[in-house]
Order: C-alpha cells, then sequence, then structure tokens
C-alpha cells in the first residue's frame, strides 16, 4: 500500500494528537483525517456537506464514547451500508464495558482495542494497528 488513507473518529484532542503522532512514526504513508463527532463521520464516509470530495478511507479507527451519534450507532450505519461495510472498522476506545464490547462485535467491527492509558503503550498500540492493518493484511478497493 503505497498511502494508506485512515478516517480517525476522535472528539480527544490528546488521542487525536497521540495517534497523528504515532502514524508518523509508521512505516506506512498515511493520510489521516478526523471526525470529531459522529454526525461529521457520517457526512465524511457518505460524501455529504463538506465532505463531497472526501477519499474512501482504507481504515477507519472508531472511539465509542463521541458526540452526537456514538460510535455504536456511526459502526452500524457504516456495516450496514454495501460499500463502506467492507472497510476494516477498528473500535479505539477507553471503555472495557462487556456490553460495549458485545455490541461492538455485533455491529461487525473488526477490532474492539482499548486505548492503553499512557502515552508509550498508546503509542505502540497505534503502531501494532498499522502493522496489522495495513501492512500485514490484504484490503480491498
Amino acid at each position: 500500500m503505497n498511502l494508506a488513507n485512515i478516517l480517525l473518529v476522535e472528539d480527544n484532542e490528546g488521542d487525536i494528537l497521540l495517534t497523528r503522532e504515532a502514524f508518523e512514526e509508521s512505516r506506512v504513508k498515511t493520510v489521516i483525517n478526523v471526525a470529531r463527532n459522529g454526525q461529521e463521520a457520517l457526512d465524511y464516509l457518505f460524501k455529504r456537506g463538506d465532505f463531497t470530495e472526501a477519499k474512501k478511507p482504507d481504515l477507519i479507527l472508531l472511539d465509542i464514547n463521541i458526540p452526537i451519534f456514538d460510535g455504536h450507532e456511526v459502526l452500524n450505519k457504516i456495516k450496514s451500508d454495501p460499500v463502506l461495510k467492507k472497510i476494516p472498522v477498528i473500535v479505539l476506545t477507553t471503555s472495557s464495558n462487556e456490553k460495549d464490547i458485545e455490541k461492538a462485535y455485533a455491529n461487525h467491527t473488526n477490532s474492539y482495542v482499548r486505548k492503553p492509558l499512557n502515552m508509550e503503550d498508546f503509542l505502540k498500540a497505534i503502531l501494532k494497528i498499522e502493522e496489522f492493518w495495513l501492512q500485514i493484511t490484504t484490503l480491498t478497493k
């Protein structure tokens, strides 16, 4: 993969910064687009409003606890769409609630990753996600 297009759905500025920083260290060149709430994520994915020229992401990193539409609602919309459902969605969240985990997998998340609390472990987790989903796995276009 020459250039990976990633949609990060996250409202925490610190986590956005750390995720960008981690991908800067990765071996894969990436473009990271950020949606700070569920509405913005859906507008991006369905190319509405300011996002009519948005590129389809190769990978989506989705927080559960986001404003307007939560991550579960966004995930459900993605996996219900015949085109978008092929995009891998990694739920990346602080929630360890068993109901959140079950609901995410019921809505067909590709993976559920708890955000590590310290910065070094967070950066390592992002790099492992990048390695698996953008280097090892073969994705569809």
